[in-house]
């Protein structure tokens, strides 16, 4: 397990600096000057000189890819353009907004909708089978902001049972689970979506198979040839699938954080990139990248724990 685990972090390494290579680029092809941007258009020619060369795009451009490198490596990420603070200041702040809001999400994705899709597979064509099926499509169809807009009708204005806005009071547990649940709610409803379709998918292709006939024929009870042998077998599939959209919930926290007024990366981004503030928007997307580099190397090493074979190969 070890050598794998190494294996596997090495590999990691290419795909980061290829992600921050892509951001470099992509910032750099985006329309418009970010220093007319923050000093506006009808600053001298000598003031932009100076705020280019404190920003550093007076320097040759392998050069300034050099030092964004550099900068990643040692984790300096620079000061706002339009704050004046360090940005790395302001992810502190940031991220754990949005890595609980994603945490939850996840988190109720997978108690509901796991053993909902193994619930379906053991009902195949039945009516709850048809009904998990269209509610799950449904979960699927609808984007997230329209969820969030729903759960907030309902809950908030029509029954009046939790906040819409705010993460609620600093050092107040309770209050800030209180805040926390429609925003989880409205990613964990997609989450759970995906979860069930797959999961039940992948639990009838395994429940189909000779070793489980076997399990039956040798008077196993069900609930242990489920569980220990089906469920075990499908589990690098469903793993899979909560890799991706973990992935992809963090992208959906964007609009879930504006819509709830979280303070989380999807607040900060959008103010940078409507103030054009290039160093915090180059900060934020390689942030992004390092998470989701990250969350896909936990599921490469699950794989490991789950079926000890791919380990070798």
């Amino acid at each position: 397990m070890f050598s794998y685990t190494i294996r596997r972090v090495l590999m990691a390494i290419p795909t980061l600096w290829f992600a921050l290579t892509m951001i470099f680029i992509l910032v750099r092809v985006i329309p418009g000057d970010p220093t007319t941007a923050v000093m506006g258009d009808y600053v001298t020619e000598k003031s932009l000189e100076v705020l280019k060369r404190q920003m550093g795009l007076d320097l040759p451009l392998f050069e300034q890819y050099g030092l964004y490198l550099y900068n990643f490596i040692r984790g300096d990420f620079g000061n706002s353009l339009i704050t004046g603070a360090p940005v790395l200041k302001e992810l502190k702040n940031a991220l754990p907004h949005t890595l609980e809001l994603t945490f939850f999400g996840l988190l109720f994705g997978m108690v509901t909708g796991i053993p909902l899709g193994i619930f379906l597979a053991l009902k195949r064509n039945s009516f709850w089978d048809y009904t998990g099926r269209f509610v799950s499509l449904a979960g699927l169809s609808f984007p997230s902001f329209y969820i969030a807009v729903l759960l907030i009708l309902i809950f908030s204005m029509k029954l009046d049972l939790l906040p819409v806005m705010g993460v609620g009071a600093t050092g107040d547990f309770w209050d800030r689970m209180h805040h926390l649940v429609l925003p989880s709610l409205t990613l964990g409803l997609l989450m759970m979506s995906y979860l069930t379709r797959m999961t039940r998918s992948t639990m009838l292709d395994v429940l189909g198979a000779d070793y489980i006939r076997t399990a039956h024929a040798k008077g196993l009870k069900k609930a242990k040839v489920i569980f220990k042998h089906a469920l075990k077998n499908a589990s690098v599939s469903i793993v899979t699938v909560l890799g991706i959209y973990a992935g992809i919930l963090i992208g959906s926290s964007v609009m879930t954080e504006i819509i709830f007024n979280r303070p989380g990366l999807g607040s900060l981004i959008v103010g940078s990139m409507l103030n054009r503030d290039y160093i915090t928007i180059t900060s934020i997307m390689t942030v992004y990248a390092a998470i989701v580099i990250f969350i896909n190397l936990i599921t490469d090493l699950s794989y490991g724990l789950i079926d000890p074979r791919i380990r070798y190969e």
